[in-house]
Order: C-alpha cells, then structure tokens, then sequence
C-alpha cells in the first residue's frame, strides 16, 4: 500500500510523520464484480485510490438509466476534490468493474493535515500547476491534430479533378474560419505541411507534392478511435 501511494502525486510529498498518519487511517478494499463502493448521494467522507481492476463512475437518472460519467484505471484517484466541500456528498455512484481492489483514504484527516501545513499546501499546488500545464499542452496538441486533418481534407477536395495545382479562390482566414481553425492555427499547419514536402502555398497558388501523404493526414481524423 506504501509503495501504492507515494506514487501519487497528492501523496509523495508527505514526511515520514504525515505519510505515516494517513497510512494509519487507509484501508484496502476488495471488490466483487458490479460490487457498489457508494451511492449517488451518500456523505464524501473518504476518497479512493485504484490499485487494481476499474471502478465505473456514474449517475442515475430519475428513470433509473444511468449515465457513466468516468471509468478509473489502476494509480488513479477519485472523490479526492470533495474534501474541500461544505459537508460534501457523492454526486456519482461508484462500482467495480471487474474484480478490484481500492485503496480507502480518510478525506477529513487528509484535509485537516493540509491546514496544519502551509509548506505542503504549496508543495501541492506547486505540483497540481505542472500537471495542468501538462493537460493544456496535451489539448493543444490534441486540438492541433485535428485541425492538420481538416486543412489536410480541404486542399484535397479544392484540386479539381485529381490535379495536384490548383488556386484557391477565398482568403486564407476565411478559409481558418470555414474549418473552425484560428488563422494563426492554420498558417502554423500550412508550414508543416510545407516543411514536409507534402503541399507547397505561394499565395493563393497550391500545388500537391505528396498526395498520398496528405490523403494519410487527412484520414486520420477518419479512423475510428480503437483503430487510431
């Protein structure tokens, strides 16, 4: 459980003294499959830890259909957010998915803990701010991906009849605008795509170098996600 933990990053900043503390009031957890851990509702008074199978996150409709909202993998945590509410209740069901284990944290102690250290408070959010600009960086990239298929596809569908020049007769930002893409978005994917050898733009002038890898980029976004 030890090893569990410090793998975190909301734990691996602890001293012997607190990790020990919050060792002392965690539990492991063995879940059957569909097994509930709790309902939607019941007082947030621990949070959780994966260490192996999957719990499913979800919400119940007044129909009784439910709505996943999340499924958590091993090294993961959930719930740990609701620690910093007002008398804090789940607002998802949780259940195993699987045969699974889950590492019980005491969220009261774990709070308590970070208001009798400011060092620690900053520590975390020190670490919490890398994460984030991390996640940032990965939707950019993610949202740029995109963007490169669907300039990708457009400068096939503009070459008349399978003609590798062609002139394109709208300005470049309506074009940005057309595909949803920032202008300056697309006139960063126009110089990849020019520092690849894949198109070349002079003006309004474009001329297909490597049909076969644009039609690759452009079928990318294409591929079902368990094919990408």
């Amino acid at each position: 459980m030890e090893a569990e933990l410090k793998r975190h990053f909301l734990f691996a900043r602890l001293d012997q003294a607190q990790f020990s503390r919050v060792l002392g009031h965690a539990r492991r957890l063995h879940l059957d499959d569909g097994q509930s851990l709790f309902q939607q509702g019941d007082p947030a008074s621990r949070f959780y830890l994966v260490s192996r199978g999957r719990i499913k996150l979800f919400r119940l409709a007044p129909d009784g259909n439910e709505k996943v909202i999340e499924l958590v993998d091993p090294g993961h945590l959930f719930a740990e957010a609701l620690m910093f509410l007002n008398r804090p209740r789940y607002p998802v069901c949780a259940q195993a998915l699987g045969e699974t284990e889950v590492i019980s944290i005491d969220a009261d102690d774990f709070l308590e803990l970070l208001r009798e250290s400011v060092d620690l408070c900053l520590a975390l959010l020190a670490d919490m701010s890398l994460r984030l600009r991390a996640l940032i960086r990965e939707i950019d990239d993610l949202s740029l991906h995109s963007a490169t298929c669907r300039v990708a596809a457009f400068l096939l569908g503009q070459a008349p009849d399978g003609r590798d020049e062609f002139e394109l007769d709208v300005p470049k930002h309506v074009i940005a605008a057309r595909l949803s893409v920032k202008p300056e978005t697309f006139s960063r994917i126009i110089k990849n795509l020019k520092s690849r050898k894949v198109v070349d733009i002079k003006g309004s002038q474009v001329r297909l170098l490597d049909r076969a890898a644009l039609e690759q980029v452009a079928d990318v976004c294409a591929l079902p996600v368990d094919a990408a």
